[in-house]
């Protein structure tokens, strides 16, 4: 029950695919809400620290989840489902990593074009990668161009994230398949 099958998807698959999601909508709120604190609001320093610590565990969390869906067996596709929407559905599940990560590295980049690392809740400190290199900075005008890429990557991911939800309605009380369950409960 833990573990992948060839029927369907596993609790640790499924936990893992409801907090990244969960996350994810929450990392999308709290950023837009951050944009437009003040210098003398007393979340100005605290809410990207959060932002930062969680969107890095965000990280992690998908890099487990990557290796855990290489080391399970691979779950078929519902028969039921057209071929369209099948290839829809792994191009949307490609693109929404390809957009995790371009957030992510993109987040990490703005946070260290000083030079400086990100503390993570405390625990420890990320190094800034342009360390790696003996420079603050690993390009010019780095945190004004990784914002960018993390502000619009960041946008296309909810739109995704919506329609990857209507999707799954959309099978479940529509065409009355078992779509959403399979993300549910392990079969």
């Amino acid at each position: 029950m833990f573990k992948n099958t060839n029927q369907g998807y596993g609790w640790v698959a499924i936990g893992l695919h409801w907090i990244s999601a969960i996350t994810v909508i929450g990392l999308f709120a709290v950023g837009f809400w951050m944009v437009e604190l003040t210098y003398y609001s007393k979340w100005y320093q605290v809410a990207p620290h959060w932002h930062k610590s969680i969107g890095l565990m965000l990280l992690l969390a998908t890099v487990i989840r990557i290796a855990w869906k290489q080391l399970n067996p691979k779950v078929s596709k519902a028969a039921e489902h057209k071929a369209w929407e099948q290839k829809a559905a792994s191009i949307a599940h490609g693109l929404i990593y390809m957009l995790l990560f371009t957030i992510m590295v993109s987040g990490i980049l703005i946070s260290t074009a000083d030079g400086r690392g990100i503390l993570v809740f405390d625990w420890f400190e990320l190094p800034s990668p342009g360390l790696l290199f003996g420079k603050e900075q690993l390009f010019e005008n780095q945190a004004d161009i990784a914002g960018l890429i993390h502000q619009y990557a960041a946008y296309s991911l909810i739109a995704l994230v919506v329609v990857h939800g209507a999707g799954a309605i959309k099978h479940h009380f529509v065409d009355k398949d078992n779509t959403l369950k399979r993300m549910l409960r392990p079969e």
